[in-house]
């Protein structure tokens, strides 16, 4: 018998590793709080659920691989033609749809980092080439972004705010980088933590684009929304960008369910938000516990906390596993926690003193 032999797969799969989502730990007493994929503490409203039921009587049936009522829904709502949106499996499955629709062997993606860390992974995977600009001060620096635009460069993401420092830039300084990007470069917005923005001062990307065909904004139902598991975002930009998005998309991408859920929470949009507004309450308050234990927080509008640490980052996560509590660490750079509810939060704000006390 001849040797056997495996079938023969991209060379670019060898040097990409797989990616890894936040995990859930068990403590003591069987105690586990999930503080590391920036998921809502929030289940779907009560009127989503009963959508969510209403439509799980129909899948026998494929979606409508249009969403037409959803996306003529999200059109009244941000106030745009419904030719500006594409819909896709959570704003990273947009992202990805774009850099296929751009993405190809001697391309450039610029982006700033650290990001988010799905980034690489999509980009490398078109067969296009990662640049990535380091933050200054945790968060994007916009002139060197710029600077760093070639004659290759085909795409721009700029996270805001940013994950996983959750830091933000301002209206001004990303119009004036906007200005200096050429026509012919997409720049991705990606704006996946929108709704926990309270700073002044920081755009919104729907408004941004109305007047700017080379810019796409990316939202998702994923948090604010407290739909992770459903997987739906979508895109609004200029026409040729979101018919590029709705072209790679996988053919019935975005569920039945996935829709219904979607206008059942456009529909409870104003009590779905005072949840929202309990989160950033809750992170006020977390942050501020944080910086009078002497720890560095940079001011975040997303719905979790940044600490940088460095070496210590592994530890600090195994450290706060061991109490049941799992937060989401950069080895070697930070950790990134979300906010839960209050009384996970306050095991958090306690497993952080604790290892403060014993450094």
């Amino acid at each position: 018998m001849s040797e056997s032999k495996t079938p023969d797969l991209r060379s670019v799969l060898d040097s990409i590793p797989v990616y890894k989502p936040g995990k859930r730990v068990v403590g003591p007493g069987g105690r586990s709080i999930k503080l590391s994929s920036n998921e809502s503490p929030y289940g779907p409203l009560p009127s989503v659920c009963e959508a969510i039921t209403r439509a799980s009587t129909e899948l026998n049936r494929y979606p409508d691989p249009g969403a037409e009522e959803l996306t003529a829904r999200l059109s009244d709502r941000f106030g745009v033609p419904e030719e500006h949106i594409a819909l896709g499996a959570g704003s990273v499955g947009l992202l990805k749809q774009l850099l296929e629709a751009v993405g190809e062997p001697g391309v450039e993606i610029v982006y700033a980092w650290r990001s988010f860390e799905a980034y690489p992974l999509l980009v490398e995977l078109t067969g296009a080439t990662s640049v990535q600009v380091p933050l200054t001060e945790e968060t994007h620096d916009l002139d060197a972004l710029a600077d760093a635009i070639t004659d290759k460069t085909r795409m721009v993401i700029v996270c805001n705010p940013n994950n996983p420092t959750g830091t933000t830039v301002g209206e001004e300084e990303l119009t004036a980088f906007l200005d200096r990007v050429p026509e012919h470069v997409l720049v991705v917005l990606d704006e996946a933590y929108r709704e926990y923005v309270r700073a002044p001062g920081v755009p919104d990307g729907v408004a941004l684009q109305r007047d700017r065909p080379n810019l796409a904004v990316l939202r998702t139902f994923s948090k604010a929304y407290g739909l992770a598991a459903i997987r739906l975002g979508h895109l609004i930009g200029h026409p040729h960008v979101a018919a590029a998005a709705r072209k790679t998309m996988t053919p019935f991408a975005v569920n039945h369910l996935a829709q219904a859920a979607g206008i059942a929470s456009l529909d409870a949009e104003d009590e779905l938000l005072e949840r929202v507004e309990a989160t950033v309450k809750e992170r006020t308050r977390v942050r501020d516990a944080l910086l009078a234990d002497g720890w560095s927080v940079p001011p975040t509008e997303a719905n979790f906390v940044w600490l940088r640490l460095g070496e210590q980052t592994l530890d600090f996560a195994n450290r706060c596993a061991k109490g049941g509590v799992s937060v989401r660490p950069f080895e070697g750079e930070g950790t990134r926690v979300s906010i839960g509810t209050p009384e996970e939060n306050d095991v958090f704000l306690t497993a952080a003193r604790q290892y403060d006390e014993r450094r």
